[in-house]
């Protein structure tokens, strides 16, 4: 069994899946990352790098769907070739710029999660290792 533990909370111009742009490079307004107290001091040093990915849940998701139409058309794929939020493990990731740090909130820009999504990682971008 696996457990996840939520370490912190989206706070987003984007209340509703609708509202969300389909990819974060999508996303023109800035976002919140509020990281729960008991994880405040996982942030010392996290202002060293510009860019970050997200790992958060997709908490309106669907997770009995294996095969979509992608973005754009076409036949059914397996969601494992699509970026569909719909999966067995709802997890979204995307690739943000952090603006701010102020105590535990990060204001980010490049977010695509609706308020009130749960974070369940952060982890630095680095382009030597992060990019073939």
């Amino acid at each position: 069994m696996i457990v996840l533990k939520p370490v912190g909370v989206v706070r987003s111009p984007y209340k509703d899946v609708s509202e969300a742009p389909s990819q974060g490079i999508y996303a023109r307004e800035d976002s919140v990352i509020h990281i729960f107290p008991e994880f405040q001091e996982a942030l010392d040093g996290i202002i060293r790098y510009k860019h970050f990915f997200i790992l958060y849940w997709l908490d309106r998701a669907e997770r009995n769907i294996l095969k979509v139409i992608p973005r754009g058309g076409g036949k059914k794929r397996g969601v494992f070739s699509t970026r569909a939020p719909s999966r067995p493990n709802p997890i979204g990731l995307c690739l943000v710029e952090l603006k701010k740090l102020e105590g535990c909130d990060l204001t980010v820009r490049g977010l695509d999660a609706v308020d009130g999504s749960y974070v369940i990682d952060i982890k630095p971008y680095f382009r030597d290792i992060d990019s073939p």
